[in-house]
């Protein structure tokens, strides 16, 4: 096993695969086979895609730092910015370490920038994660509010829209619209996701409820734009829902890249996200 990286006279050439959970894309790197040491402009390359290989985020599996996790799990948005959690990398995460021998087990506990996370590996190939217990406290997001409140006046521009704000490990803002499709994801998207209220940012979720237990979801994701799906971003979606009495767990979030399974019991209680997971192709670049 190649422990450096091939180095030629170019630089230094690393495997990855490229994967996708419902059209969420990403590059991942073993990290244990190969020393991967990006820097910002590289992960600009990497997820360039007309200049590299493309993707939403790369994701970097690794060793843990402690005893009780079996890997370590680095983001990097397509930015070059590392952030704390990605919901459908997740799920290719566990099916990587596995498809890779990285591990035999179907259930593994993955130490993240925001704490661990519990993926497992399903007999029929999709993947449930366990996201751990959403916080709505403002410190926790980070958002700038004196007080926790179920949702909040947003002024972006010369308008005040209501939206609920809670981290999934990374901070999210949901937003509920009467219609998806003429929904100003992209202007409103980044307004929202750079509001000075977000000291690290956030991402903004626009939301159709189509019935108790279903959504439509498009997400303008921080560092990446809008994506075709996001995971925490479904997760922060149907919890927001199921605390304002609009949505029932479990939720099923239509997203443009396919369906996600969203259950939670309740304040205090983690999130299990369920999806697929799937690999696209494996390559080398040179950096």
């Amino acid at each position: 096993m190649n422990t450096t990286g091939t180095s030629t006279q170019m630089g230094t050439r690393l495997k990855f695969t490229k994967m996708h959970g419902l059209g969420n894309d990403f590059v991942v790197f073993d990290g244990i086979g190969q020393i991967v040491a990006l820097t910002t402009e590289q992960c600009r390359r990497i997820a360039d895609r007309h200049f590299g290989i493309g993707c939403d985020q790369i994701l970097l599996v690794e060793k843990p730092t402690r005893d009780d996790v079996d890997f370590r799990y680095r983001i990097f948005n397509a930015d070059g910015g590392e952030v704390e959690q990605c919901g459908n990398g997740a799920r290719c995460f566990v099916r990587f370490v596995h498809d890779k021998g990285l591990t035999d087990k179907t259930a593994i506990r993955v130490e993240t920038a925001s704490g661990v996370i519990e993926p497992r590996l399903l007999a029929n190939g999709q993947v449930t994660v366990d996201m751990g217990a959403p916080r709505f406290a403002p410190a926790d997001i980070p958002f700038a509010a004196d007080t926790e409140a179920m949702t909040y006046a947003l002024k972006v521009g010369q308008h005040v829209i209501e939206v609920a704000a809670l981290s999934m490990g990374n901070p999210h803002a949901v937003l509920r619209v009467n219609d998806l499709d003429s929904a100003p994801v992209d202007i409103l998207g980044a307004a929202i996701e750079s509001h000075s209220r977000f000291p690290q940012r956030v991402n903004a979720g626009f939301m159709q409820v189509l019935t108790p237990h279903d959504i439509r979801l498009r997400v303008y994701e921080r560092g990446a734009g809008e994506t075709l799906a996001c995971g925490t971003g479904a997760c922060a979606a149907a919890v927001a829902g199921i605390r304002q009495d609009w949505l029932k767990s479990p939720v099923s979030v239509h997203t443009r890249g396919g369906d996600l399974i969203i259950e939670w019991a309740g304040k205090g209680q983690p999130v299990a996200m369920t999806g697929p997971a799937e690999t696209v192709f494996e390559g080398e670049i040179e950096l």
